[in-house]
């Protein structure tokens, strides 16, 4: 048997966090090794237990879920840990900060079960999560900010059929959909979106999001 996915969950809703742990243990390769309700206890298990994954709230006393997400996983941390912020505020300050902040991913606390499973696991692989409508949203809100400001976009090194992968992806779409809409295979989106983060030296899908806007590859 593969050793399961190691999780710590991260919640000041007592209610809400019994209900997080209750689902992510209920999990034959998922395993809870801690939980607690403030982002500087937090950063302390994390740095104690080592988990694969941290599941974090945003709002949270002693230490909100921004702050703990950069000590855990922000640029210079010798050891990074993987964070997939989960919270109700939808899309707005912190959560664009807790992105900025090295976070792998982000949902939303009404999103079904099975998508916070599937997120866990996607984040645990190294892969980043930001659920398509999140996306959406986001670029929404931020695109003026990303945006370039003299409105220039120099040559971007993709293949044309890699810039419409992008373009798909910061227009919110998952691999599933962008699939479905260049009828092709979701191997085959995954290996243009790994072609593609590595052509442009980006880390994750969100930065791909954020590459896209600023080199305006979408309206």
């Amino acid at each position: 048997m593969t050793t399961p996915i190691r999780v710590l969950v991260c919640d000041d809703q007592a209610l809400i966090r019994t209900g997080l742990v209750t689902i992510i243990d209920a999990q034959p390769d998922l395993e809870i090794v801690g939980e607690c309700d403030n982002g500087q206890d937090g950063v302390a298990l994390a740095r104690r237990l080592r988990p694969d994954v941290v599941v974090m709230d945003v709002r949270m006393p002693v230490l909100d879920g921004i702050q703990a997400t950069r000590l855990l996983a922000g640029a210079g941390v010798a050891r990074p840990v993987k964070v997939l912020v989960v919270t109700t505020f939808n899309l707005d300050e912190y959560v664009y900060e807790a992105l900025r902040c090295g976070a792998s991913g982000f949902l939303l606390k009404d999103a079904p079960p099975a998508q916070l499973l599937h997120g866990i696991r996607t984040v645990a692989t190294g892969a980043a999560l930001l659920d398509p409508e999140v996306t959406r949203q986001l670029v929404g809100r931020y695109a003026a900010r990303i945006r370039p400001l003299d409105g220039t976009s120099p040559d971007i090194p993709l293949t044309p059929r890699e810039q419409e992968v992008l373009r798909l992806i910061a227009d919110g779409l998952s691999n599933g959909e962008v699939a479905a809409r260049l009828v092709i295979s979701q191997e085959t989106v995954k290996t243009f979106v790994s072609r593609i983060l590595a052509k442009l030296g980006l880390r994750d899908r969100v930065q791909a999001v954020v590459y896209a806007y600023r080199h305006g590859m979408v309206a």
